[in-house]
């Protein structure tokens, strides 16, 4: 039977803009949905087939909010009930996918917003690359670069020219 896991609007652990309060919150919500839905590929990897991440509208007493969703078509495929249970919980914080918050506040006001995905994605790229060693400085950066570099193809090379740009200046 079909069925929808709420993960939220941004890791739980971080400040996020707050319906009613935050100027822009509409277009600042959406941002930080995608940005969650990029860290939650690399920390877990892509959704299996059987299921999906997509933002889900929500309405409210004082407007409407957007969270993201994992979409479970298929409950009964062993990678599907597996992918849908580990993501459940979603993230604690942005750094457990090798992002920055792509808005940083002062209270519910929005001081920095890094607003390009494809920026999100490549500052994620360079914060969980290898050395020029081909190790990872943290273990578990490997498994959060793969995860991006399989699911953002097109993004890993722009990290990787950007890289090979700067060694080369």
């Amino acid at each position: 039977m079909p069925y929808i896991v709420d993960i939220g609007g941004a890791p739980a652990n971080e400040p996020c803009a707050q319906l009613g309060q935050t100027h822009r919150f509409e277009v600042l919500n959406k941002l930080e949905v995608l940005a969650y839905k990029y860290a939650i590929i690399a920390r877990y990897g892509e959704p299996p087939a059987g299921c999906r991440l997509s933002g889900l509208a929500n309405r409210h007493d004082f407007g409407t909010y957007t969270t993201l969703v994992l979409h479970v078509e298929n409950e009964l495929d062993e990678a599907v009930a597996d992918y849908a249970e580990r993501v459940e919980e979603g993230l604690g914080t942005w750094l457990e996918a090798g992002f920055r918050a792509p808005v940083t506040y002062d209270d519910a006001t929005a001081v920095e917003i890094r607003d390009d995905p494809i920026e999100l994605l490549v500052g994620a790229l360079h914060v969980t690359r290898p050395g020029p060693d081909g190790r990872f400085p943290i273990p578990d950066f490997e498994t959060l670069h793969r995860n991006l570099t399989t699911a953002f193809p097109g993004e890993a090379e722009i990290a990787r020219a950007r890289l090979t740009e700067a060694a080369n200046a």
